[in-house]
């Protein structure tokens, strides 16, 4: 597990993954890792590591995939609660929502650098590609 509370930390963490011959990694949305977002997609680079990414900014930053809600739906969805709940709704009334605004990015700069082939079936599959 990533752990990047702190720079020495993260160093760490990125150690071990070396160490341990880690051949990828999955991490979602954490906000204690993304200002060090630049020094863990150098890190895999370096590493020829392939990662998916619980944020675009990662992508849009060089790293290689990610797979996310749309974070813009889910603040305008949120803005409606708000709406609703100033006009009089009463929260408990309100149903839960999931999110199924589920976006994956793709960066076929990155996927060269690394040497991964990104077959046809999943570039068609994003919803968005970088070139």
């Amino acid at each position: 597990m990533f752990d990047g509370r702190e720079r020495s930390e993260l160093e760490r963490s990125l150690a071990a993954i070396k160490r341990d011959g880690v051949q990828g990694i999955v991490f979602g949305t954490t906000a204690v890792l993304f200002p060090h977002r630049d020094q863990i997609i150098q890190f895999a680079m370096r590493e020829k590591l392939p990662v998916v990414y619980g944020r675009r900014e990662y992508v849009d930053a060089g790293g290689l995939l990610s797979y996310s809600a749309d974070i813009r739906l889910s603040y305008i969805r949120g803005a409606d609660y708000v709406y609703r709940i100033l006009k009089g709704a009463k929260p408990a009334d309100l149903p839960v929502e999931q999110s199924r605004n589920v976006r994956m990015v793709l960066n076929l700069k990155t996927a060269r650098a690394l040497g991964i082939a990104i077959p046809a079936s999943v570039r068609l599959r994003a919803d968005e590609v970088i070139e």
